[in-house]
């Protein structure tokens, strides 16, 4: 309990962002290919997953990976079942760095209805969750998405994140919720004005001692989220970078108060295999360094 205590008060006041290292099945080929490793560089999913974890663990155990500027990070199910430097990775993480863990555990969308894509349907969430908490995991991330501003379809992708969320805070773990809004929505601003009003609902309904994370595209409006970073139920926003550049994600970023980074591709961008060990922790230490810099403003 000391140790979650000490992971909540870091998660609640510490200042940083949260790395999302949790690429998936289908996202892992074109992450390893912005890497610079071409698919006919493996022949099987396992050897694809092998490469993805050298990957991961070069950038956690790079000298410019610390809790100093990390808060956190978000691993793929595969990742905490896996090692890094002879400890599992949850542990090594908290342990060595001084940086959260959190564990992806959706199993990806549904096809579109309403607008928006809900979660699939996750019948070994409670084992999951289980082996989380013995690893040493604090929290918990999955992801739906708004395409457009329908009502019926946000309140379907809000009512299901904070159901599976009520789930999760039975285990002792917090969930990050994260009902993404697609940054090409041609109605984006409507939909971040349902998805608010939905989600401060769904957070009246919360018991008393419960908190979760929200993850969320950068509003259409700066500081539109003010309500949702300030509401006692949320324990800390982050944001997805959802598309934009690194540059842009962090220029976004910076103008929403309150607001911390939890970005995948944009933290990652311009890292490759084939550079040399200083190029690449060079190269990643700038990159935590823009996006911290954009998380403290």
């Amino acid at each position: 309990m000391a140790r979650m205590s000490e992971m909540l008060e870091r998660v609640r006041s510490g200042a940083g962002f949260i790395a999302a290292l949790d690429q998936s099945g289908g996202s892992t080929p074109k992450a390893l290919r912005l890497y610079g490793v071409e698919e006919s560089e493996y022949s099987s999913e396992a050897e694809m997953f092998d490469l993805m974890h050298a990957m991961r663990s070069r950038i956690c155990t790079s000298p410019a990976f610390t809790g100093d500027r990390v808060l956190g990070a978000i691993l793929f199910e595969m990742t905490m079942d896996r090692q890094i430097e002879g400890m599992g990775s949850a542990a090594y993480l908290w342990d060595v760095k001084r940086v959260v863990p959190f564990l992806k555990v959706d199993k990806g969308l549904a096809d579109e209805v309403d607008g928006a894509q809900v979660m699939k349907p996750m019948p070994d969430l409670d084992a999951l969750c289980e082996r989380a908490v013995a690893a040493g995991v604090f929290g918990t991330k999955m992801r739906s998405v708004i395409q457009h501003a329908n009502a019926a379809g946000v309140e379907a992708v809000v009512a299901q994140q904070f159901a599976v969320g009520a789930q999760i805070l039975g285990h002792g773990l917090v969930p990050i919720i994260e009902p993404e809004v697609d940054i090409n929505s041609p109605t984006k601003a409507e939909a971040e004005d349902l998805l608010q009003r939905s989600i401060l609902a769904h957070l009246d309904e919360l018991g008393a001692d419960q908190q979760v994370m929200l993850k969320l595209t950068l509003p259409t409006t700066d500081d539109f989220y003010r309500p949702l970073v300030e509401h006692p139920k949320v324990l800390r926003v982050v944001a997805l970078s959802g598309g934009y550049s690194r540059d842009d994600a962090n220029a976004k970023l910076a103008r929403n108060h309150g607001i911390i980074a939890s970005f995948s591709r944009a933290l990652t961008e311009g890292l490759t295999a084939q550079m040399s060990d200083a190029e690449f922790d060079g190269a990643l230490d700038q990159a935590i360094a823009g996006i911290f810099a954009a998380s403290t403003t």
